[in-house]
């Protein structure tokens, strides 16, 4: 893409944004990178210190996560391995795609999140919603990690207990509701408290080695099935035409690593946009074997009775898959402190920009708001998981928000960018970008649209 002579930051700066406002969304970069500060880069002392190897780490690292669990019911849901491969491939393209738009837009606006990018290129209305929708997501990010930690501790405790698998709980001790609540308190809700957090990078590192491993396991299952599996159906179609379009949630979920992507791509020694393309395609195809891995070896295992949480249709005896149980659980107690602490960033930034407040004038008013956001956060998220104890619900609401990552926002700041080029004629490949910026925008606004509308069905009629 070529850049314009035309200014894309017209309007960025009406709300007379702060360098310093609270935490801010800078914050909402992927563990393990460094960024230079813009102050230093406005000196040209730019030089990022992660190699193009080195980004395609990260950027792997942020696309997998307990998202994983979700693929083979996603394919069960598309009408089959065949179905399911077409689709993850079709969306892959506009993925790859929206990735290299925001390196594009961040080098031509100079900014380095995602939001911020959003707000320099598309205004002071997209900006808010892309905050807004930050903050929705990694909330029902949150409720998704508690549930999942319910169903992984169902299990083990099974396990321990010695239950029948069709048994209910018989002591207080062993309730679902108990156990999530007594880990959150214990171990999640000191994590979220503090107001740097210094681990992101060994959660990071915890993260890809769970995920991998859940995914050998998940393979090597399938290979070498037990004994006491039984034949079960293998669907080849999808039952209505609209169930493929169900299965997009997910994969948006999935590979979802945009809002983190910006900062990567600063954060590059090289940052530029076809070195970042190279990088985001090697990174999306390593994910999309680990994925396609997961999702097929799981649903030929189950079939149709695939759960929405795969390891949950595994016997709660089985050592290996309870060693994956126990991965997942660690991963997601490192990762809610994480998703949390990005969206109280981006709730602070609000609040400060609407109050026209420094962080220098409001450091007491600061520790107490941390405090209320936190405490907050995170009852109404233990209470929404212990009430909802289906992920597939939060997966379809929380999958079409990251559709709005992937496809409208990066869809937007496309159009946007090109429009601002100041051009005597317009050529082909400009009326092209600007066709396959609105056909993104479009396709993202119909996943987020029908996947949101299906939610709200099932609820409904439940």
């Amino acid at each position: 893409m070529a850049q314009g002579t035309g200014s894309i930051n017209s309007d960025y700066k009406d709300w007379e944004w702060s360098d310093d406002a609270g935490e801010r969304a800078r914050l909402l970069q992927s563990p393990s990178v460094e960024t230079v500060p813009k102050s230093a880069e406005s000196q040209g002392n730019s030089v990022g210190a992660t190699s193009a190897l080195g980004a395609v780490f990260i950027v792997v690292n942020a696309a997998l996560g307990a998202g994983l669990l979700n693929f083979p019911a996603a394919f069960s849901m598309a009408g089959g391995v065949a179905a399911g491969i077409a689709l993850q491939m079709c969306m892959l393209i506009f993925i790859i795609g929206g990735l290299v738009i925001l390196a594009y837009c961040s080098q031509a606006s100079n900014e380095r999140t995602y939001q911020e990018v959003v707000w320099a290129v598309c205004g002071k209305v997209p900006g808010v919603l892309c905050e807004v929708a930050i903050a929705v997501y990694t909330f029902g990010t949150c409720i998704a990690f508690l549930i999942i930690i319910g169903d992984q501790e169902d299990k083990i405790i099974a396990a321990l207990v010695k239950e029948p698998e069709e048994a209910g709980s018989s002591c207080w001790y062993t309730d679902r509701k108990f156990t999530i609540s007594i880990t959150a308190f214990l171990l999640i809700l000191p994590l979220s408290i503090p107001k740097e957090i210094g681990f992101q990078k060994y959660a990071s590192s915890l993260s890809v080695i769970g995920t991998w491993y859940v995914t050998a396991v998940i393979i090597i299952k399938y290979i070498w099935p037990d004994k006491e599996l039984v034949p079960v159906e293998i669907p080849t179609s999808p039952s209505t035409w609209t169930a493929v379009f169900n299965a997009m949630p997910t994969i948006c979920f999935g590979f979802q690593c945009h809002v983190s992507s910006v900062p990567v791509f600063n954060s590059m020694k090289q940052p530029e946009v076809k070195t970042w393309g190279a990088v985001v395609t090697a990174a999306m195809v390593i994910a999309l074997f680990v994925y396609t891995g997961t999702g097929v070896c799981g649903f030929l295992t189950f079939g149709a009775g695939v759960e929405q949480d795969v390891l949950m249709s595994y016997p709660s005896n089985d050592i290996p898959v309870a060693l994956a149980r126990a991965f997942i659980i660690l991963c997601v107690l490192t990762s809610y402190p994480i998703l949390h602490f990005c969206g109280r960033a981006v709730l602070e930034g609000l609040w400060l920009r609407y109050t026209g407040v420094t962080v220098e004038e409001d450091v007491v008013r600061e520790r107490r708001r941390r405090l209320l956001q936190t405490i907050s956060w995170f009852l109404l998220t233990l209470l929404l998981a212990l009430f909802i104890p289906d992920i597939g619900k939060v997966i379809s609401v929380i999958g079409g928000l990251a559709a709005c990552f992937i496809f409208v926002f990066p869809g937007l700041c496309l159009i946007q960018a090109k429009l601002s080029e100041i051009q005597e004629t317009r050529a082909i490949s400009w009326w092209a970008q600007v066709s396959y910026g609105v056909f993104m925008v479009t396709l993202g606004a119909f996943i987020f649209g029908q996947t949101t509308a299906n939610a709200i069905f099932l609820d409904l009629t439940a």
